[in-house]
């Protein structure tokens, strides 16, 4: 097996990696960093993102407005000083963006043009059109190409961390091209892998999102946090589940039921108090969690729209007129119109809530440091946590900014602290033995595509927008059965060379031990809050549940649930109130 030597290896070239890696750059020229990733920079899923990233920068808007949304969006289980470190360092990383040649959309006086988003309370979106992810990413990918110490391995998937005497010695890599197993010594890892949502059938990800990154600390024995808060987005399209950003609502979108009434009203976000009073409405910039649950109650009610892909609500974009979708929307109206067949200028656009985010993830500090000594993670694989129980939209790409530079930080500090030292030998062996294993198996009863089918209709019936202690239970069964299953695979393509049932063997098999920590924590946390919805505990329970949950792997079964203090530093838990609006 070859063996490349590294300073810092990243795993994932999206915008948390390529942030990191610059990062890694400026501060330190000579440092030798590997960019490892399994597809092409440009293909990362950041590049999927429409909507924008939240920063302060207009007059009326403050750090302490920012924070306030988060925590209170987050429904108070967000770490509170992480969240002043985002909103603090925000502004600096979107202006650092502009420098760097992203082309941020402009207010007619040249300025930067922000947008409302749901659940903020102030218009502090920055945004390229519906393209933002695309342009983020790529400046910071056309950045990088001016930094030697950067070597990019594209389409390398990494298999396992190396690790030895209780510290992240590096990592094995698969590169696809050949099939050929690669040791990369590192003197600290950076994940940046991206999150999990193809365990769920319905989603707005990429196939590329199936929790790899997640996995690999897992099994190296790092917790996952909080992994039971699953996001859904209220506007998917029913046909594919693409994403319609939420900047659709922000331009001025509204929601309609199948009989043309904006149901948010009857749900918490009305335009009115219950006094009669008129008030600025919240509506359809409500937080992601509560417009999501609002259609599932509808459903229930009869009054969404039958479409020959289940249920739908409608997106009416009409009033906004031809000229400002086409400037601020003209990825919406291509995608509508492509999966669709409705053009959102003459027709309403049907829609539904999609899974689109994971709350949860490896467990770090504030600094991006994980409990395991040299490893570090960023991005959504991480929880730091800033998101709570609901992440706002547009926070995450200022997520990928912010704390895929701080844990660029932190390792070049670690580096700077501790000698280089090889992993054993065996290691190495050991990994590339397992996966050897699995290539040569015979007789197996199991098949990749067999297993993924029966997990995804696992997660989608029971851990959903509600759940029950019943449903979860049924999952937690049915997944522990899978993973016991999953040793039973065989695959059908033996050979070495872009083996992509392989590659979705392995993917498989991450999707499985995040799937498993998603439902066995859910079932532990008896209350609902946020994204995670109890049928059969209908109420926030700060007293046993203002915690964060941590989900520690266990080779010989399901994984082990424990607990950690959410950090307050002022804001102390309230009711999450929405009826007032947005300003």
């Amino acid at each position: 097996m070859e063996t490349i030597s590294t300073d810092v290896a990243i795993v994932g070239a999206g915008g948390a990696g390529l942030r990191a890696a610059l990062a890694l750059a400026e501060a330190a020229p000579k440092l030798r960093i590997a960019l490892i990733s399994k597809v092409y920079p440009m293909r990362s899923h950041t590049c999927a993102a429409e909507g924008g990233a939240a920063g302060v920068i207009k007059p009326d808007d403050s750090l302490e407005h920012h924070f306030n949304d988060t925590v209170g969006g987050g429904d108070w289980l967000c770490d509170q000083d992480a969240v002043q470190y985002l909103v603090q360092e925000a502004p600096k990383e979107l202006v650092q963006l502009e420098h760097w040649g992203c082309p941020w959309s402009r207010e007619p006086d040249g300025s930067v043009a922000v947008r409302p988003f749901g659940g903020m309370k102030k218009e502090r979106t920055w945004f390229a059109a519906d393209k933002s992810g695309f342009h983020i990413l790529h400046t910071l990918f056309q950045t990088s190409l001016q930094f030697p110490s950067i070597e990019r391995f594209d389409e390398y998937y990494v298999t396992e961390l190396l690790v030895e005497q209780g510290r992240c010695a590096g990592l094995v890599a698969i590169e696809m091209r050949s099939g050929q197993m690669r040791r990369f010594d590192a003197r600290a890892v950076i994940i940046a892998g991206g999150g999990a949502g193809r365990m769920f059938p319905f989603t707005t990800n990429g196939a590329i999102k199936t929790g790899d990154g997640m996995a690999l600390a897992y099994r190296a024995g790092v917790p996952l946090k909080d992994m039971e808060f699953v996001q859904y987005h209220p506007t998917g399209l029913p046909s594919t589940g693409t994403l319609l950003t939420e900047a659709c609502r922000g331009e001025g979108g509204v929601l309609l039921n199948k009989n043309g009434r904006r149901f948010l009203q009857d749900y918490g976000m009305g335009p009115e108090t219950p006094l009669g009073h008129p008030v600025l409405k919240t509506m359809e910039l409500g937080p992601r969690d509560r417009v999501s649950q609002a259609f599932w109650h509808e459903q229930k009610k009869g009054n969404a729209l039958p479409t020959r892909w289940g249920d739908a609500m409608l997106l009416d974009m009409r009033h906004l007129g031809e000229k400002t979708i086409n400037e601020r929307l003209p990825l919406v109206r291509d995608m509508s119109i492509s999966y669709m067949g409705v053009d959102p200028v003459t027709d309403p656009v049907p829609v539904r809530p999609v899974v689109h985010y994971m709350m949860g993830g490896i467990h770090t500090d504030i600094n991006a440091a994980t409990s395991l000594p040299g490893l570090y993670a960023a991005g959504e694989c991480a929880c730091v946590s800033i998101n709570g129980a609901n992440r706002l939209g547009s926070n995450s790409l200022t997520e990928l900014l912010v704390f895929g530079r701080r844990a660029a930080l932190s390792a070049l500090e670690f580096v700077g602290k501790n000698s280089a030292r090889a992993a054993s030998a065996s290691l190495a062996e050991n990994a590339q033995g397992r996966i050897r294993e699995l290539m040569q198996r015979t007789g197996g009863k199991e098949t990749v595509a067999g297993l993924r089918r029966e997990m995804m209709q696992t997660m989608e019936e029971h851990a959903g927008i509600y759940r029950s202690g019943e449903g979860l239970a049924a999952a937690c069964a049915k997944l522990g059965e899978l993973r016991r299953r999953y040793r039973q695979i065989e695959l059908h393509d033996k050979t070495n060379v872009y083996n992509t049932d392989f590659l979705q063997a392995l993917e498989l098999g991450s999707m499985l031990d995040c799937a498993e920590a998603v439902v066995q924590s859910a079932a532990a946390r008896k209350e609902s809050r946020g994204a995670h919805q109890r049928l059969d505990f209908p109420e926030r329970d700060d007293r046993n549940f203002l915690r964060h949950s941590l989900a520690s792997y266990d080779a010989g079964g399901p994984p082990r649930i424990g607990y950690r203090d959410v950090v307050i530093t002022r804001s102390q838990p309230g009711v999450r109130d929405y009826s007032g609006g947005h300003e």
